[in-house]
């Protein structure tokens, strides 16, 4: 079958394509139900059915006679470090750390906290809490005390596994100081802390509450996995939302598995021992999904990266790991790439290596701009496969099916929808918008299996952020449009969409245009407030190295840019050169942040716990008093 009868038969009959699905995995129990509807009134996949992510991930395929294959490279170049374990070994440090959080009171339901960097003990401790039926909520080693604080207090954990430091770069970022903090602001207490002790910062363990991992999995008994209901809650992964507090993304062990399991062969067109790299973090839905779950249910072998795109210790550390393990697929940021191509244009570092193992290329986690697609695409001669997913969703919306069918790229199009959703362009008012028209992107309801049911201990909030503006659909609060051939344009969140004098326009196409000039590194454009037209455009740019362009030359040469290729409506009038753009640590650029800085004084504007380089804030507030942006337009 093709790609387009394979969805249609999703769509059509979205409980017949599931069952089918799920009975490629290893079910203790199968399900009595492949799609209902639980007594609050929200769907469920595969209701009765009993498993265990865990066993599917590393006993299954032990037990099939595949325990000697490598189920993760680990390569560590800030710590100098490297190391490898088979499906078997890994099996067993599982097991053991398993049985270390038994010993510690965890059973069935209960929550542990992972604060942890890029370390193979991250990925020993997920699975660990999966083998017994326990939930975990991960949250990005170095997040700041208060963030850790607040996912303590509403996750209410057991047990906290850390390590005593991270490393950014060459800068060693100790744990402990960190998460003492955290405790000390959280209402709720965990039982104990239990440390990964790093050769690059030392702990001081508090007795009777803090505890050293290899000591306590050294002394620990192996547990055996638990089988647990379908419809249980496998983790539970923090978001930010528009009230400040995180939302608990809630993720079911069954749905999750049968839609990864899935996307492996569909999307990334991966199969049994074959090797994916995911340059990402388990702090990140990317990490969770894509480094650990779905390579190992799938029977691949996944790379556990702890470094940059650059400076780890050059430009060429893609291309190095990717040639070093033989890596048939990779997937990573675009902010990635365009570091890499900030650094090195010319991809001088690549001639140094083999990477002809590699196949594809898929980038997620913003929006792909075709400079940064053009610049790959010729440069490593190969697909280059944009996709477009939410923290909610778990795995790609749309995408391209590389193991089905690979389908004509169209630049700027994270191409078409996957099995199971059924995707939409609806108006303010819900009415449902014809191809080419730009509105609110929503998904008819079920969504599909490995979706977010609902948000922990917080029914009510799922309900109002994400089903009740349009009734029967999910609201993804992203923009965009459906061409006329069905390929999906995301344009961004709809709070990047703005009004100038009543016409609404994408920063994501201003974006476009903007990263076309040759000396233009990568760019940020954000509506700021205006008396007469409401919103106009404002641009942010990081030139290029070596870039020979003057403030003026360039100004003068994008606004002629933004009014050929957009309009005179557009309206862009002013555009000012910075060193850096404010990020999180995931590579997302604070466009809120800028827009606010806008309104209001550097001092009052908060500086977000997530953002990679506070001092980049400074320089877009001084970058507008300069050029007289918003509150300082002269």
């Amino acid at each position: 079958m093709g790609y387009r009868e394979i969805h249609q038969e999703s769509i059509r009959d979205p409980e017949g394509f599931w069952h089918k699905q799920a009975g490629r995995l290893d079910w203790f129990e199968p399900p009595e139900e492949v799609l209902s509807r639980d007594d609050r009134g929200f769907y469920r996949w595969f209701r009765g059915g009993k498993l265990n992510v865990s066993y599917l991930a590393l006993d299954a395929h032990v037990n099939a006679g595949r325990g000697e294959q490598t189920a993760i490279f680990y390569d560590s170049p800030v710590s100098g470090t490297k190391s490898a374990y088979t499906y078997r070994e890994l099996r067993d440090e599982v097991a053991r750390a398993a049985g270390m959080l038994r010993d510690l009171g965890v059973a069935h339901g209960d929550r542990v906290v992972i604060y942890m960097p890029m370390i193979p003990e991250a990925v020993i401790a997920m699975l660990a809490c999966a083998r017994l039926g326990a939930i975990h909520s991960v949250v990005f080693g170095g997040f700041a005390a208060n963030e850790l604080a607040v996912r303590i207090d509403d996750a209410q954990p057991k047990v906290v596994l850390t390590a005593s430091c991270g490393i950014e770069f060459d800068r060693v970022i100790p744990y402990q100081p960190l998460v003492n903090e955290a405790l000390r602001r959280s209402e709720y207490n965990p039982s104990h802390v239990v440390y990964v002790r790093r050769p690059q910062a030392e702990v001081d363990l508090e007795p009777g509450r803090d505890l050293d991992w290899q000591h306590a999995v050294t002394e620990a008994e192996p547990a055996d996995p638990v089988a647990v209901d379908a419809t249980d809650p496998l983790y539970i992964l923090y978001t930010s939302g528009t009230t400040g507090k995180p939302k608990g993304v809630v993720r079911e062990g069954g749905g999750y598995a049968v839609a990864l399991n899935w996307t492996m062969e569909a999307v990334y067109d991966l199969h049994p021992g074959e090797v994916f790299w995911t340059a990402s973090d388990v702090g990140w839905v990317v990490g969770h999904s894509y480094i650990v779950y779905a390579p190992l249910i799938r029977g691949c072998t996944s790379v556990v990266y702890e470094g940059k795109p650059v400076r780890t210790p050059d430009a060429g550390a893609f291309w190095r790991v990717i040639s070093e393990y033989g890596a048939k697929a990779f997937f990573t940021a675009p902010t990635a790439f365009r570091a890499v191509k900030k650094e090195d244009p010319e991809a001088r570092h690549l001639e140094h290596y083999d990477i002809s193992c590699l196949e594809n290329v898929f980038v997620a986690g913003e929006r792909l701009d075709p400079p940064t697609y053009e610049w790959l695409a010729d440069t490593l001669q190969r697909p280059v496969i944009d996709h477009w997913w939410q923290t909610e969703t778990g795995w790609p919306i749309v995408a391209n099916p590389m193991g089905i069918e690979p389908m004509p790229v169209k630049s700027g199009s994270a191409t078409l929808p996957m099995a199971g959703y059924d995707i939409r362009v609806l108006d303010d008012s819900g009415r449902e918008l014809p191809a080419g028209e730009q509105g609110n992107l929503a998904i008819k309801l079920p969504l599909p299996p490995g979706c977010l049911p609902t948000l922990w201990n917080d029914d009510a909030r799922f309900r109002k952020s994400y089903l009740d503006r349009f009734t029967g659909f999910y609201d993804t609060s992203d923009g965009g449009y459906i061409d006329e051939d069905g390929y999906v344009f995301i344009m961004g969140r709809v709070d990047d969409v703005i009004n100038v004098a009543g016409h609404r326009l994408s920063t994501g196409e201003m974006e476009e245009v903007i990263g076309n000039h040759s000396s233009v590194a990568e760019c940020a454009v954000v509506g700021i407030h205006d008396e007469l037209k409401g919103e106009l455009p404002v641009g942010f740019v990081v030139l290029k190295d070596g870039a020979d362009i003057g403030q003026e030359a360039l100004e003068q040469d994008l606004v002629k840019m933004i009014r050929d290729e957009i309009g005179a409506i557009a309206a862009l009038r002013q555009v000012a050169i910075v060193q850096k753009l404010p990020k999180t640590r995931s590579g997302k650029i604070l466009r809120k942040s800028i827009r606010t800085l806008a309104k209001e004084s550097r001092d009052e504007v908060p500086t977000p716990s997530t953002i990679d380089d506070p001092g980049s804030l400074d320089e877009i507030a001084e970058a507008m008093q300069a050029h007289g942006i918003g509150r300082y337009a002269r």
